[in-house]
């Protein structure tokens, strides 16, 4: 028997004060893939990313997170099992990066009064600082962070719960280049030594995507354009589509890169992909 998928949305329609945001999406994500969803601004992604985290519902369709149906199930509790990467996260107090990280348990902002974590905990928190490569700022306070220490922290705390399911919503947003190749790396990795772990990135910038990246969706307009594995989904004529602009995109050791497309050598000439 095949195991249920970890998301199953099927034909979502989401309106807003009139205006159509999602049209008939669907979109099913399985244990150990690794989707993007790619599409210009305004294109729905943070919306379907909302449905997939259990945050908001469907005007129509069904969304399943985990096995669990949306308007048939507790989405506060259902949340607590997705790990829901929000680089807006903010902290109310200066709390180092260890105590940041320990806040994924109990789904706070802050350390919950009286709360203590076990020793099995601590440690769990302790190795995912070091993977996500913050082992020498465990103790640092969270103003003193750069934007993509910040990032990573935050990607740690997500991971606390043990979930099946990681949510990046623009995990690059305001990083510099060092920043960006430091945060791909660390997703790389993680996604490599967490096999059972689905997850689910939006961005509209194909260089922040990483080299495990399974499986693309691309959204125009609040519709699915296409999608399934990366190597077929991601062509220059389809981002091309996506984007309403020629692209010409390259793909070396698993790493995109795109760029207006122009002729080559003065014929007409456009790259395959």
């Amino acid at each position: 028997m095949s195991t249920p998928p970890v998301l199953s949305v099927r034909d979502v329609d989401v309106i807003r004060d009139g205006n159509p945001i999602l049209r008939e999406v669907s979109l099913t994500v399985r244990a150990g893939e690794h989707w993007a969803l790619l599409g210009a601004n305004g294109a729905g992604k943070s919306t379907l990313l909302a449905l997939l985290g259990a945050l908001t519902h469907p005007t129509r369709g069904s969304v399943e997170v985990l096995g669990h149906r949306l308007g048939r199930a507790d989405m506060r509790r259902l949340r607590s099992y997705v790990g829901h990467v929000d680089p807006r996260h903010d902290p109310r107090s200066p709390l180092k990066v260890h105590d940041v990280v320990l806040t994924g348990l109990t789904n706070t902002l802050e350390r919950v009064p009286r709360w203590e974590p076990t020793h099995e905990q601590i440690a769990m928190a302790d190795r995912l600082i070091a993977l996500l490569g913050l082992d020498g700022r465990r103790d640092a306070r969270w103003p003193t962070l750069s934007q993509g220490e910040r990032g990573r922290a935050l990607i740690a705390r997500a991971l606390m719960p043990s979930p099946r399911l990681l949510l990046l919503d623009e995990p690059a947003t305001g990083l510099d280049v060092a920043g960006r190749e430091q945060l791909i790396e660390r997703i790389d990795t993680l996604q490599r030594t967490y096999t059972g772990l689905a997850s689910v990135l939006v961005t509209h910038h194909l260089e922040e995507l990483p080299p495990g990246t399974t499986h693309v969706m691309l959204l125009r307009d609040g519709r699915r354009l296409a999608s399934g594995p990366a190597d077929e989904v991601l062509t220059s004529d389809q981002i091309s589509k996506c984007f309403d602009h020629p692209m010409r995109l390259t793909c070396i050791d698993g790493r995109w890169n795109v760029r207006a497309d122009r002729p080559v050598g003065g014929r007409g000439e456009r790259s395959d992909r």
